[in-house]
């Protein structure tokens, strides 16, 4: 039986080939996002992915296990769609920083653990796992066409044979497949030479109109999801997978808090915490603090050598490889409802929860609230959904 973080609770850090393999689980959703904000709001792409790398060391060192680190996925989707600039990024990036921080620190964020059931958060997460799903199958997936689609299923096999197996892991594996596919048909080497240069980070101060226009515009959108996803579902992952370490939803929000008072002032992107990202990282074997950390310097060294031509150099990988990637963190995510799976009614909430949550703008709100609210109807008796 293969040891795993769990059962040697004081290894924190590792550096191996199955570390490495988990530290690629979430590239499906980051790079796309990092691509798109860079592009929309013409936010120093040096700075952008020096910080971003620098989050992931920060965490990995920080918690000891795969604590994921992702852009802000509300702050993106408006940013990308309005092309909003990097001045009112940072200073939303500063507001949701100092809220939740207040949450930590005046333990507001333990209450609202205490009030938001198992079944509402395990639903988040399904929600969480349906737009992946989606994102998977029809945007990236079919981007190469026939050959994609041929390239799509070949690593799909070679996931699903290798899931789990610590000789051979699956991602790195599929991630091979990807670096061959793209460097023999789409590698432009007078692009990749462009690229190649030292750029640092600059520094920002972030004004006050632009944090206040930056509270309303992003932070109030991003903290329902925030609250729901990167605090609350990241929270009970890392009790599924790493119980014997007792993370609390203060020690998240903290670090989700001090990331984001010091983004700002460097170039990056807001950044949280997530639960799909935590099972993408454990899903390809990330076991300890080591596959974020080597995740992180991945995008150090892309800030600091290649920020000119990131685009260009990402655009090399294909889509349906990441695709794959993405498709099997959206099912492991949809796995953890088997817990619940007992209660009829606790089910049915939480399918609920996850088809609010992915359906609907302002979703994970939605999904919060009502889902919330119906479980405690269900358990005085006014709403019944089954045993």
């Amino acid at each position: 039986m293969p040891l795993t973080a769990s059962s040697r609770p004081h290894l924190r850090i590792r550096f191996d080939r199955n570390e490495l393999a988990g530290a690629f689980g979430n590239l499906g959703t980051d790079l796309p996002l990092l691509i798109g904000i860079i592009g929309a709001s013409g936010m120093d792409s040096a700075g952008v992915l020096v910080m971003y790398g620098l989050m992931q060391v920060f965490t990995g060192l920080w918690y000891g296990m795969p604590m994921p680190v992702q852009p802000l996925k509300a702050f993106a989707a408006l940013v990308i769609a309005q092309k909003i600039p990097g001045r009112i990024i940072f200073g939303g990036g500063l507001a949701i920083g100092v809220s939740m921080l207040v949450l930590s620190v005046t333990g507001l964020i333990d209450a609202l653990a205490r009030l938001v059931p198992k079944p509402v958060i395990r639903g988040i997460q399904f929600g969480l796992a349906l737009q992946l799903a989606t994102l998977a199958l029809k945007d990236y997936v079919p981007a190469d066409g026939l050959p994609g689609y041929m390239l799509a299923a070949a690593g799909f096999l070679l996931t699903a044979v290798l899931l789990g197996n610590r000789r051979w892991p699956a991602a790195l594996v599929v991630l091979m497949l990807g670096v061959g596919y793209g460097l023999l048909f789409k590698l432009d080497f007078a692009t990749a030479h462009r690229a190649l240069g030292l750029h640092l980070p600059t520094w920002h101060v972030p004004q006050w109109p632009d944090i206040a226009t930056g509270a309303v515009l992003l932070a109030l959108p991003q903290i329902p999801l925030s609250l729901g996803n990167s605090v609350l579902a990241t929270r009970q992952v890392a009790h599924d997978y790493f119980p014997e370490r007792n993370l609390t939803v203060r020690q998240i929000s903290l670090t989700y808090a001090l990331m984001n008072l010091v983004n700002p002032f460097l170039g990056g992107f807001p950044s949280c915490h997530g639960s799909g990202g935590m099972v993408g990282h454990y899903t390809f074997g990330g076991r300890t603090g080591g596959s974020v950390v080597l995740y992180g310097v991945l995008f150090m060294a892309l800030g600091l050598f290649f920020s000119q031509g990131f685009r260009q150099i990402v655009d090399i990988f294909p889509l349906p490889i990441l695709g794959v990637l993405l498709l099997f963190e959206a099912l492991t995510l949809a796995t953890l409802l088997r817990d619940i799976s007992e209660s009829r009614g606790h089910l049915l909430l939480a399918l609920l929860v996850g088809l609010l949550c992915s359906g609907l703008p302002y979703g994970y709100l939605i999904g919060l609230v009502v889902g919330t609210a119906l479980y405690y109807a269900m358990q005085r008796g006014w709403v019944g959904l089954g045993k």
